[in-house]
């Protein structure tokens, strides 16, 4: 057995408390990647502290150097990156100046971390139990036996259902939320005392989202751990951080106490990304302006950097930013800024401008360009090994009904797993439904054959929500966006080159971008590239699924007001499939409600969001982190526990009634039926709150 961990204090003034002497602290910290083409300088003079039972949230754009500096603590940069000045002190130690043997067990036992993807995180190879139990065994020299029932206990303890089953389970068996729940559960076998979470809830849905940040919640007090929770998710750090630094280009541009940074945020870099939020122009009046777009990229970290890292994109930048260099500025709220937003200012730039409220609607409203019937689509579920046999049906999709008018965008949302997605697919033809119908321009485009299918690709596109893994990486630009052109039989070669010029035109994107390939792309440009192909035979209606879900909200920002954009020009419709209903909020005229395969609420945006009828709808309002000042702590009005029930044996009556908490005899036996206008399909619908008021309908 190695000699146990000195854990005694070795700085601060005689006769401090723990907890009032910081747990980790950085100072100066810089960190380097050595790369081919030169050194990226990715963290430069860093200086923060995180005490005891405290959440410290790191937030900016990708790129920042949010996650870079949770890498340099915990040891664990990439090939080439190699801490090069600075302390990192935890309980008062340098690790810098420890032997490698002591820093490893430090940062194996005192120290955890969760990583955004917890599915590649995970070995794909190793039972549940066995990784969780690894850091025992590996540090604390345990036996099998014991490590195994340490981590059955470990599990139930993050909630796991079913913890001695799961342990015997693979990766891959499990959903998202679990997956994160044992990355978690992984963290914290050792209990550690400090715990670094890198994105824990990006790429899930909000109900799961919540769960997982109160999980984390609550495994602070319990363990009296400190916490640094990394996202770009302003929304999230909001409601769960006691203090905020945000970071840009490698450097701590401002530091406060949350509530003061959201209420007077005071860095121009700050509040550009609070104006980037849809939430900025619809939480109040529900009116739709313009989000903010921060312009320009972040700047190129290998080379040398003068002045303020942001003022290149900075509209209230001066002469003196470009060539002075800020500190940060003395006191609990810190910024690097010469001309920072002052409380005559705030008031005005927070909030993007709302734009003139549209005029009335005619009388008669235009025929729908799409019309869902009763859609229904089933999957074959097989079990066994090389004789495989029926097992049952999935129900994916189970009679989901609705309309999309010219111009119109209907926004499509739910928990991963409700059949939103499946939705999308069948209504551009990548699946065939089991029944119903998909009414195209008076066509039942479900009943064409595949032949027959191809023409109506002209009039319905699809926009995936990762561009890069939807684009051939071996062809260029200008061949990808030629393909569609070419198999429907567009124009000569001269007309096609038209066409693909005026595409990028029409998404913003120079015309030199033609000779790369997609891999030199950031994210924001591969979704507008995405949106130029889904565009290229100038369709009437597109289905954007998740378009902006894995972007920064700055970069969403763009993309959202390109598509409204072009939604305006050229008189385009939406289906817009998210589990975000914030941007949903903002994009969409009118909103359908997914659980389990059904709709269970479909009305106006405005009505939805603002006053639902259905109790998961409004479990899913109250589950979005909000980032808006006075709404800094989450909602505690319904709450729903545990996870999506299996769609091969869904719940009789309500499918949502095993999870709903105010559920009835008559729920378990009647399915319910929606109304009209505002549908809801609920026994016992919600009534709006006093002093709310739904939007005008028509």
């Amino acid at each position: 057995m190695s000699a146990p961990i000195d854990t005694a204090p070795h700085d601060g003034a005689p006769g401090d408390s723990g907890e009032s002497r910081p747990l980790l602290r950085l100072r100066h910290l810089s960190t380097d990647i050595a790369l081919r083409r030169g050194t990226v300088h990715a963290l430069d003079d860093v200086n923060l502290e995180v005490r005891p039972g405290e959440t410290l949230g790191i937030v900016g754009e990708s790129g920042s150097g949010k996650t870079m500096t949770a890498l340099s603590v915990m040891g664990l940069l990439p090939s080439g990156g190699s801490v090069v000045g600075g302390e990192i002190l935890f309980e008062g130690r340098d690790l810098r100046s420890l032997p490698p043997d002591e820093v490893r067990r430090i940062r194996g036992v005192r120290m955890g971390m969760v990583f955004q993807d917890p599915l590649t995180s995970l070995n794909p190879t190793m039972r549940i139990g066995t990784q969780v139990a690894e850091p025992l065994r590996v540090h604390e020299g345990v036996g099998k036996a014991e490590a195994r029932a340490r981590a059955i206990e470990m599990l139930r303890r993050v909630g796991m259902p079913r913890p001695d089953k799961i342990v015997d389970d693979y990766p891959h068996q499990l959903s998202g939320g679990m997956r994160q729940r044992v990355a978690i559960a992984m963290a914290l076998i050792c209990s550690p005392r400090l715990l670094i979470a890198d994105e824990p809830t990006t790429a899930l849905d909000v109900t799961t989202q919540r769960q997982i940040l109160e999980l984390i919640d609550d495994l602070r007090e319990e363990f009296g751990m400190a916490v640094i929770l990394v996202t770009h998710d302003l929304g999230v750090i909001a409601g769960r951080a006691d203090r905020v630094a945000v970071m840009y280009a490698g450097r701590v541009v401002e530091t406060a106490p949350t509530a003061q940074l959201f209420a007077s945020p005071r860095h121009r870099y700050t509040e550009a990304l609070m104006e980037s939020l849809p939430e900025s122009v619809t939480q109040e009046t529900g009116a739709r302006g313009r989000l903010y777009s921060i312009p320009g990229l972040p700047p190129d970290l290998s080379r040398p950097l003068n002045g303020c890292r942001f003022a290149p994109r900075c509209r209230f930048a001066a002469p003196e930013c470009h060539t002075t260099e800020v500190p940060l500025s003395a006191g609990e709220h810190r910024y690097a800024c010469l001309h920072p937003v002052t409380a005559t200012t705030t008031a005005t730039t927070v909030r993007a401008v709302p734009v003139s409220p549209p005029a009335e609607e005619p009388e008669a409203a235009p025929e729908p360009i799409l019309s869902v019937r009763g859609l229904v689509k089933d999957y074959g579920a097989t079990t066994g090994g090389l004789l495989r046999r029926a097992s049952g049906q999935v129900s994916a999709v189970a009679g989901v009904s609705f309309e999309v008018r010219p111009g119109e965008t209907f926004g499509l949302v739910g928990e991963s797993g409700c059949g939103k997605s499946t939705v999308g697919r069948l209504v551009v033809g990548l699946e065939k439904p089991t029944d119903g119908q998909i009414v195209l321009d008076g066509t039942d485009i479900a009943t064409l054959s595949h032949r027959e299918r191809r023409r109506t690709h002209r009039q319905v596109q699809l926009m995936f929500q990762d561009s890069y893994a939807a684009m051939n990486p071996r062809m260029r630009v200008d061949a990808i966006l030629a393909e569609p052109l070419e198999i429907q039989q567009v124009g000569d070669p001269s007309a096609r080159r038209a066409r693909i010029t005026a595409l990028l035109d029409q998404v913003g994107l120079s015309r030199r971008v033609l000779e790369r390939y997609p891999h030199e792309f950031s994210g924001g440009q591969l979704q507008r590239l995405g949106l130029a192909r889904a565009l290229a035979l100038r369709p009437r209606l597109i289905v954007g699924d998740e378009p902006v879900s894995a972007l920064d909200v700055s970069i969403q920002a763009q993309v959202l007001n390109l598509m409204r954009d072009l939604q305006r020009e050229l008189g385009l419709a939406y289906v817009f499939i998210s589990h975000d209903l914030s941007v949903v909020d903002y994009m969409a005229d009118r909103i359908g409600v997914m659980y389990l395969g059904k709709l269970v609420e479909v009305g106006p945006a405005h009505d939805v969001v603002r006053a639902a009828r259905h109790p998961y709808t409004q479990a899913l309002i109250d589950a979005v982190p909000s980032a808006a000042p006075g709404r800094a702590a989450p909602r505690e009005n319904i709450t729903i526990r545990g996870e999506l029930p299996s769609a091969l044996n869904p719940p009789t009556g309500c499918r949502f009634r095993t999870r709903c908490p105010i559920a009835e005899q008559i729920c378990e036996t009647e399915p319910p039926l929606a109304g009209d206008l505002h549908q809801v399909a609920c026994h016992f619908p919600l009534r709006p709150e006093p002093g709310t008021t739904a939007a005008p309908t028509g």
